[in-house]
């Protein structure tokens, strides 16, 4: 494959967050993640030998926890690329001091900016709904420290709120929470656009073709099926106290070590497509 003259020159990935960027519910057969982090960073190693991308976010955390855990490793790494997206979990939970979220948020840009030529931060998707609806003006406030956070830092925002094909249903998990593999294919395409790439897809922001609505049995069939599977686990982890992420690293976070690593394509001198990737500094 070709590199094309116009595209950056982008060496290196490093993608921090919560579960939006681990990559649920792009699930592969051998029941691990991909997601837009990892679809994206096999499109940009195509475009540069030697590429090299670390994935630490873990579902299920806080700004405070991303803060805590992943923001060091990650500035220590001075990657060409850093995305941030964090803040949506607490927005999410019944009591939240959103002027804590705003000062962990902006904490962490102040952190991570300086470490790398380009930090790049999100307006997330929602799924058009009632908790959507409800958890709106949070969302809307988190949104709007990101654009001013964003300004002040020369940080590329990515908006993901803004596109209405985003909040459709069908690209949404079951759990209602997390993306579909499509959800997450049209989340890799809008960051790559908005890093300079030459578009591969013109419409991620299109939406999906109409298809006839689910009966009415279907849908309270789905409903109880979220509720059991989902929502009831949901509301007992808060009321406990727990996480989905507790005792969880990232996918290139060593545990043994206390740090993460880098993974690079297995055949890391030539761009093209990447069919596997190798772990590097251990």
């Amino acid at each position: 494959m070709q590199t094309n003259s116009t595209s950056p020159a982008h060496t290196s990935l490093v993608a921090i967050g919560d579960s939006f960027t681990e990559g649920m519910s792009d699930l592969l057969p051998d029941g691990s993640y991909r997601g837009w982090a990892d679809v994206l960073a096999s499109r940009m190693a195509a475009h540069t030998p030697g590429f090299r991308y670390a994935n630490l976010a873990v579902r299920g955390k806080l700004i405070g926890q991303i803060v805590d855990e992943q923001v060091d490793a990650a500035a220590a790494m001075n990657p060409d690329v850093i995305t941030l997206v964090g803040g949506l979990n607490d927005t999410l939970r019944p009591k939240c001091d959103m002027g804590r979220v705003r000062g962990l948020l902006t904490e962490a840009v102040e952190r991570l900016a300086p470490s790398c030529k380009q930090l790049v931060l999100m307006r997330s998707p929602g799924r058009q709904g009632p908790v959507l609806e409800r958890f709106r003006p949070r969302m809307e406030e988190l949104f709007a420290c990101v654009d001013e956070l964003a300004e002040k830092h020369g940080a590329v925002v990515v908006d993901l709120y803004a596109a209405p094909s985003l909040a459709d249903p069908r690209l949404w998990d079951v759990d209602r929470l997390h993306l579909t593999p499509e959800g997450h294919r049209r989340i890799a395409e809008a960051v790559w656009q908005s890093l300079g790439y030459e578009a591969e897809d013109t419409e991620w922001r299109t939406p999906m073709a109409a298809t006839p609505p689910p009966g009415w049995v279907s849908r309270r069939a789905a409903d109880a099926q979220f509720a059991r599977q989902y929502l009831l686990p949901w509301i007992g982890r808060r009321l406990t106290g727990r996480s989905s992420g507790d005792g969880r690293t990232g996918a290139h976070f060593s545990a043994e070590l206390g740090k993460p690593f880098w993974v690079t394509p297995a055949d890391h001198t030539n761009p093209g497509p990447v069919t596997d990737w190798r772990q590097v500094n251990p």
